[in-house]
């Protein structure tokens, strides 16, 4: 059976990974070598680094990057974010969203096999430990069929406990990102009974991960993981993916030295399939299981060298480039998601710069009326809650800005906002009587810091009159 292109395409009929039974069939694909797979470990490298040490560094003695869930305390490049800020990183997630689905209008899948955690711990960390213990694709093959004789229990347990360790190690990451590096040194010193909660929770994580790069690998990326069936919404015909150049390629024909070639330059040696992550023939065409890791280019570009063929039957092209040989077209669609994308970031932007670094909750005591006071004034009471988004102290001072009258702190005589910190209490707004002129009066108070306004609270002022409102 074959499409409109005269390729082979009895592949559409199931999974690379799953046979016609419904088996799982394991892949154990060669170690990539070439010019993209230089730069995915130089990437990974990168990658690396920022993961395991963002967690150790600090700003002011306070960690650079922490997620603390259980708080609900965020700090994000030196600067705290509490639940009040959720809209932001919500917004950020949207932003992050479209970002991605952007980036597979214009280049495919290129996130799954660049910058996926996913990908890149078990294709550029795990695998190759394995490579490391258990020897080449062929010799792992020959592995997992043999007995289990004494060099395949050395074998298989060492990866085992690598795989572990390296396991473990994450989940102590994200661990660190959670709780912070302090307090997970400060875990590690006490007694083990005190944490007890948090280490079985670590253990439960560390198997988990040991599970999904050991026994799932690469089913993450085609049966769990729906960015795959995603992507055939977002890629059109213009869309930058690793594709197979069919035009120049077919008919395949195997290579014989010295030979006058009247065949296409396809010489069906199947490297690209052979080091495949995910068992897929990308010469069928683009299929879910592909993460555009750019592996089957370095093996075709290789075989290329060696029979004096061009390089790039196998590149980073669009189905037109290929079928219609024209150059690449920046799309409608293309343009309407970076649009978009900039209001977006723009909106980010403008809500992250604009956020004060304290915030403010003001509202009227519930149950309580306006109460008569000398000196021809009414009071209403209120309760206020501060939060300092800062590492720093914090003393602010309250002043009326569009009434005529005062504030007074019960228990308090100034506000101090400890660093890091939040601080909650009662106090007293009165109001000359002539300010009144309605049933709710609509008051402004300005925030001071250090006589510097730094944000002004709105909130209503009950009195005794009736507009009929």
């Amino acid at each position: 059976m074959s499409d409109q292109t005269g390729i082979p395409s009895s592949f559409r009929d199931k999974v690379a990974t799953i046979d016609k039974k419904g088996k799982r069939v394991w892949i154990f694909p060669q170690q990539p070598d070439g010019k993209f797979y230089s730069l995915r470990k130089a990437f990974t490298i990168f990658y690396l680094l920022l993961f395991f040490g963002l967690p150790f560094l600090k700003v002011k003695g306070h960690p650079l990057f922490l997620i603390n869930i259980l708080e609900r305390k965020f700090i994000l490049f030196g600067q705290i974010f509490w639940p009040q800020d959720f809209f932001i990183f919500a917004l950020g997630m949207v932003v992050f969203i479209v970002f991605i689905a952007l980036f597979t209008v214009v280049f495919g899948r290129v996130f799954c096999g660049w910058a996926c955690p996913q990908t890149i711990f078990m294709e550029m960390v795990f695998r190759r430990i394995e490579y490391l213990i258990e020897g080449t694709a062929a010799e792992q093959k020959l592995l997992a069929k043999a007995k289990w004789d004494t060099d395949k229990i050395f074998k298989k347990v060492g990866k085992w406990i690598a795989f572990w360790l390296m396991s473990f190690l994450i989940a102590n990451t994200f661990l660190a990102y959670i709780i912070g590096v302090s307090e997970m040194y400060k875990m590690i010193t006490d007694p083990f009974l005190s944490h007890i909660g948090t280490f079985i929770s670590l253990a439960t994580f560390t198997t988990i991960f040991f599970f999904v790069y050991l026994w799932m690998r690469e089913q993450i990326c085609t049966v769990i993981c729906p960015y795959g069936r995603m992507q055939g919404v977002l890629l059109d015909r213009n869309s930058m993916i690793v594709a197979y150049d069919y035009k120049r390629g077919e008919s395949r024909a195997k290579f014989h030295k010295n030979e006058q070639r009247t065949a296409g330059d396809c010489i069906d040696c199947e490297q690209c399939v052979k080091v495949c992550p995910t068992g897929i023939d990308i010469r069928n065409g683009t299929q879910l299981e592909c993460i555009n890791c750019t592996a089957c280019i370095d093996a075709c570009d290789k075989m290329m060298d060696a029979v004096n063929l061009p390089k790039g039957l196998i590149r980073m092209a669009s189905e037109n480039n290929i079928a219609k040989n024209r150059p690449w077209v920046f799309t409608v669609k293309m343009k309407a998601y970076s649009l978009v994308m900039c209001i977006l970031l723009g909106v980010l932007v403008w809500l992250l710069t604009s956020r004060t670094d304290i915030g403010i909750t003001l509202l009227r005591t519930p149950g309580q009326l306006y109460q008569e006071q000398p000196k021809n004034e009414m009071s209403n009471l209120y309760n206020y809650k501060m939060l300092n988004k800062t590492f720093e102290e914090k003393e602010i001072e309250l002043v009326p800005e569009n009434f005529t009258g005062s504030i007074k702190l019960i228990g308090e005589t100034r506000l101090k906002i400890p660093k890091d910190g939040i601080v909650s209490g009662s106090m007293f707004v009165y109001l000359n009587k002539s300010s009144i002129k309605s049933r709710k009066t609509r008051l402004k108070i300005g925030v001071y810091e250090h006589g510097k306004k730094i944000s002004t609270i709105t909130t209503s002022f009950l009195g005794p009159f009736n507009d009929g409102n």
